[in-house]
């Protein structure tokens, strides 16, 4: 898990003109909130922020005012066309604090011989892990599965002291057999005619 240090600077300015002007200087305007506190609206260099969300569930150290509190991104808002950062809301967190978070699923291994799909009916889970010990995502074997097989949330294997917080039953991966693309009625019957 990623532990990235973030120097922050407590804003007063609101709303779309102030939100503009900190964009133009190469920030992003967010808030911080959590443990019963009041949310704090701050603003965090946008390079250094943007390099630190490519990692999913990312740990942010924030240095505000001169306090250290650590935060985890819990809604990230991006320009639609040109993908820039446009806001981000970051939650409190304790070292040893329990977080429900959704880790991506990814899979190893090839499929059975024949003609199948795999489908993803669920690309993340919900898990509950520590804080400071987030996985930044789990990996299921599909090694020999064919048409018919699926994976159940509760056969995926969790790094230690993560548990599931998805329902156990859910679908998270299945199998299909490919589907053979029928003829047109009209050429078959021209191929019957030859």
């Amino acid at each position: 898990m990623a532990d990235v240090k973030l120097t922050a600077e407590t804003r007063t300015e609101f709303g779309k003109g102030a939100a503009r002007r900190i964009r133009r200087d190469s920030k992003v305007p967010a808030v911080v909130y959590g443990h019963g506190a009041d949310p704090v609206h701050i603003t965090l260099p946008g390079h250094e922020l943007n390099l630190a969300l490519r990692t999913p569930n990312v740990l942010l150290t924030l240095d505000i005012e001169g306090k250290s509190q650590l935060a985890i991104p819990k809604a990230v808002q991006r320009d639609a066309i040109k993908g820039f950062l446009e806001h981000v809301d970051l939650l409190l967190v304790n070292r040893g604090e329990k977080v429900n978070v959704e880790v991506y699923v990814h899979t190893e291994g090839e499929l059975a011989p024949g003609a199948f799909l795999l489908e993803h009916v669920l690309s993340t889970l919900n898990v509950e892990a520590e804080a400071t010990h987030i996985p930044e995502s789990v990996t299921v074997s599909i090694a020999g599965l064919a048409a018919g097989d699926s994976i159940l949330a509760k056969d995926i294997p969790l790094p230690e002291g993560t548990t599931l917080a998805t329902d156990e039953d859910a679908v998270v991966l299945q199998i299909l057999a490919a589907q053979a693309e029928e003829a047109p009625a009209d050429a078959e019957a021209e191929a019957t005619e030859a």
